[in-house]
């Protein structure tokens, strides 16, 4: 019976650690969008502030091609809108996640309270 108990122990382990990795993925690439967020805040923060027959320049590789100012503000919340997105959907998926691990660690805490019982009742028997 140890053994079994012994490799569900295991089990449970390596699945709550797959959990913690998983979360610290979604936790990393969320911060990656809101620095992006950030960025492109900071753009269109700079490009309400351009005139109305102000110049805006796009880079395409080494070369700064010419763009309309409309055109550019709407590129720019167009990427806002995607990020905050992408950011909702890694939040969802945090809590997702947060809530597996907490499945998880609940099981462990069980698992290895049978685990000890085992070894106590195994431990009087010898």
């Amino acid at each position: 019976m140890s053994e079994g108990l012994q490799k569900r122990l295991e089990t449970e382990i390596e699945k709550f650690q797959s959990c913690q990795k998983d979360l610290q993925k979604y936790i990393t690439s969320r911060q990656k969008l809101e620095a992006q967020l950030s960025e492109n805040t900071l753009v269109k923060t700079e490009l309400d502030l351009i005139k109305d027959d102000g110049t805006v320049f796009k880079m395409i590789g080494p070369v700064l091609v010419k763009q309309e100012l409309e055109e550019a503000k709407q590129n720019v919340q167009k990427r806002i809108d995607y990020i905050n997105g992408e950011i909702k959907r890694h939040e969802g998926l945090i809590k997702d996640v947060e809530k597996k691990q907490e499945a998880h660690k609940e099981s462990l805490s069980k698992l290895q309270h049978q685990y000890q019982q085992a070894q106590v009742k195994a431990a009087t028997k010898a």
